[in-house]
């Protein structure tokens, strides 16, 4: 009886064993392996095409010490994260307060704010690129309307960037449904509380709502900040990192050494010290949310 059990868990492991194979076989040869790939060419002078030698760490101190388009991109990648991340959150979470009302025709509200966010991204690019127009584009019509000065918007240096951070509040809804879920598993009796001790919205919101929902807070945002820094298509489809450099964030950098100038190691390079800034940013964020993010056991 023993044996029989023991030989029908040695086949179920083999059986396990076997049907987690492709997903182990994808994850080594499609995620671990490029990543160390990517290490080591970091290590090399390799153009595309053509002999690639060991050089050290000579990319890295390149790229750091000698390279004013990185530190250029890099200042206009912060810029744009510290542009768009605040915006994006107060907008997800001001459509989500919204949406958590009990009103006529909820879900057709809800499916309206949600649908941009499900847009191809290049389609939605399209789109911002004539209500941007400087000169027949809606939004410049708007102003006209209404006799206010226009904008150039992406086509300016001063406002490149501010026009960027406007267009991500347009597909904010996946963060969105994030706060409105966090929302709704806001306890009840907190209100009823805060009601019974007189309090009204303003009350409810600063000592209920807003405490509650630190720790979807700073999930979205911690995402946000992810997705920012590696932020690429729709800046590429729309300025190519133009007027002058203005909107050179740093993937887009980061893609014009490799595939414009094809030197993959030194974009290697760039991409691992891309990773060390997201990771360091993450820590410092899990670090400084002791003191803001509260959960319902009372601790922080």
């Amino acid at each position: 009886m023993r044996r029989n059990k023991s030989g029908l868990l040695r086949m179920e492991r083999r059986w396990g064993m076997l049907l987690a194979l492709p997903v182990t076989l994808g994850l080594l040869f499609f995620a671990i392996g490029p990543i160390v790939a990517s290490f080591v060419f970091s290590m090399t002078d390799w153009h595309i095409g053509g002999q690639s030698s060991f050089v050290g760490l000579n990319n890295y101190e390149t790229i750091l010490t000698k390279d004013p388009v990185f530190t250029k991109s890099l200042f206009v990648t912060v810029y744009y994260v510290l542009a768009t991340v605040p915006v994006a959150i107060l907008a997800a979470f001001g459509l989500a307060m919204l949406l958590n009302r009990k009103v006529k025709g909820l879900s057709v509200f809800r499916t309206i704010f949600f649908l941009p966010s499900i847009v191809p991204r290049i389609a939605g690019t399209m789109l911002w690129l004539w209500l941007f127009n400087p000169d027949f584009g809606l939004l410049n019509s708007i102003f006209e309307y209404f006799g206010l000065p226009g904008s150039q918007w992406i086509y300016a240096e001063e406002t490149a960037i501010p026009s960027i951070a406007l267009m991500s509040v347009w597909g904010v809804g996946n963060y969105m449904i994030i706060f409105l879920a966090g929302l709704q598993s806001v306890p009840t009796h907190l209100y009823e509380a805060v009601e019974v001790d007189g309090g009204g919205a303003w009350r409810k919101f600063f000592h209920v709502t807003l405490p509650s929902m630190t720790p979807t807070i700073f999930f979205n945002m911690v995402m946000m900040q992810i997705g920012a820094f590696q932020s690429f298509d729709s800046v590429y489809v729309m300025t190519q990192g133009g007027p002058n450099n203005a909107t050179l964030l740093y993937v887009v950098y980061l893609y014009r050494i490799a595939f414009t100038e094809t030197k993959i190691g030194y974009a290697s390079a760039l991409s691992w010290i891309l990773f060390v800034i997201i990771v360091a940013l993450t820590l410092i964020t899990f670090r400084t949310s002791r003191k803001w993010v509260y959960y319902e056991g009372g601790g922080k």
